[in-house]
């Protein structure tokens, strides 16, 4: 398996890697917003947003030159959650608010920029891998090579919405700090019943931190 930086010239194939394997995402399939082997365009025009910020990764199949996984990564700076909650007033898609507007108003709510003293955070935001390639690692290296990116490119706070529980169980491994913890059971509609129906083990939402260099940016 080789691991890499994605190039431009690979941006569609990663949209429709991603089209294959980020459906079963909990958060995502609980609400129906991107469906196996369609596209969905609001969601499509986030990963290429934050595929063009040059920070994300992908591992490839050297037999094969098939795309096994990618881990999207994109820089969060202040006052870009604001910017986000407006732009959803504009937005009718249900599913993409009921993603995008939880994520956005905890995020919110935590201000990590006030709270760390940084005016830029690294995001590790999408991780998709081949179902055939799991269970080998993948996942984990991908995370390993991100955090080598933001060491690099200078982040002093690296945060994961970790909306899958195999996904915080990668942050634990990488001592990751869980700062805030939301059961998607307590998401009640008008009519009581659950907005995000998850699967087990998938029953939490974690906002998880690492601070770089074990120092903040003062």
């Amino acid at each position: 398996m080789e691991y890499t930086s994605i190039p431009a010239s690979r941006f569609e194939e990663v949209i429709r890697h991603l089209r294959l394997s980020f459906p079963d995402e909990p958060l995502n399939a609980s609400v129906g917003l991107s469906l196996y082997g369609k596209p969905c365009s609001l969601l499509e025009q986030y990963d290429l947003s934050t595929l063009e910020e040059g920070l994300s990764v992908m591992a490839v199949d050297t037999y094969t030159n098939e795309i096994a996984g990618v881990l999207l990564n994109g820089t969060s700076k202040k006052g870009d959650i604001e910017e986000a909650i407006k732009r959803m007033e504009t937005i009718d898609n249900i599913p993409y608010q009921q993603i995008f507007g939880l994520l956005n108003n905890v995020n919110k709510e935590l201000d990590l920029f006030t709270k760390y003293k940084v005016d830029k955070i690294f995001e590790f935001r999408i991780l998709a891998v081949d179902p055939k390639y799991r269970g080998q690692g993948v996942g984990k290296e991908l995370f390993l090579r991100s955090e080598m990116i933001a060491a690099e490119n200078g982040f002093k706070l690296m945060k994961v919405d970790a909306t899958s529980f195999f996904t915080q169980k990668i942050c634990d491994s990488f001592g990751f700090e869980t700062i805030k913890t939301i059961r998607y059971g307590d998401y009640l509609d008008e009519n009581g019943q659950k907005i995000y129906n998850t699967k087990s083990p998938h029953d939490y939402y974690k906002v998880m931190i690492k601070i770089l260099h074990g120092k903040r940016n003062d």
